[in-house]
């Protein structure tokens, strides 16, 4: 399935996880819009992650009011911006002390690691409320929080971090023609830095991928199986869109 054929919702969906940065909107002091660039990742229900320094000025945006909104632009590269997609969701910010989301954040952002023990650095999700997608001209999708997250698998979670290591250790061939054969990216040494219902996400120095799965996959075992099915494909020669 292309992404064209996808669901509004889940194309949505596929944009956020898809992307590494996103523009931050909270409300400065005095009430107005302050923006700002961030690094994010998602949680397992597609919920972005920020790792945010309390010296920032978002950040203390944040800690006064915690309303936030992201803006996901998918229309890099293209010839007519206009044409592409964009997300939009807003929600409530909050600090996330979970370590499974620490070590997912980590995962997808390497570099990270050299400051994230500084103690002004926190780690926030955003818990979504809404999103609002512009897909191209007069394609435009609103939708709830259940519409654009999904609901975890606790099998999957569970076992994220030991498919994702042995992915990376024993099948590291794989993960490079997954990009290379299914993604149409270039260069070999991709990592999968993190797995959930919907698909895997990839990283290769400053680029990263999103593999999408054909259908959801709810525990190890199903997504081995889905694993093993994209790289008969990749052999195959079936260039994903």
């Amino acid at each position: 399935m292309t992404t064209s054929e996808l669901a509004p919702a889940e194309r949505g969906r596929l944009l956020l996880r898809s992307l590494d940065r996103a523009a931050l909107a909270t409300l400065d002091a005095d009430g107005g819009p302050y923006a700002s660039l961030v690094l994010v990742a998602s949680d397992p229900a597609g919920q972005p992650l920020l790792l945010v320094s309390r010296l920032a000025e978002h950040t203390g945006n944040l800690e006064r009011d915690a309303r936030a909104s992201l803006l996901f632009d998918g229309t890099g590269g293209l010839d007519q911006p206009l044409t592409g997609a964009r997300l939009t969701v807003s929600g409530r910010a909050e600090p996330a002390g979970d370590p499974a989301l620490r070590a997912r954040y980590l995962a997808r952002h390497p570099d990270a690691a050299g400051y994230a023990d500084f103690p002004d650095f926190g780690l926030w999700r955003v818990r979504v409320a809404r999103g609002h997608m512009v897909a191209g001209f007069g394609a435009i999708h609103r939708f709830d929080a259940d519409d654009l997250l999904i609901d975890p698998p606790a099998a999957l979670t569970a076992a994220e971090a030991r498919i994702i290591g042995h992915m990376n250790d024993d099948h590291a061939d794989a993960i490079d023609l997954y990009a290379q054969a299914l993604l149409g990216r270039s260069g070999t040494g991709w990592r999968m830095t993190g797995i959930d219902a919907d698909g895997a996400d990839l990283r290769l120095g400053g680029a990263v991928a999103r593999l999408a799965f054909a259908a959801p996959v709810a525990d190890a075992d199903a997504a081995r199986q889905e694993l093993v099915r994209l790289v008969r494909h990749a052999r195959g020669g079936g260039l994903a869109d």
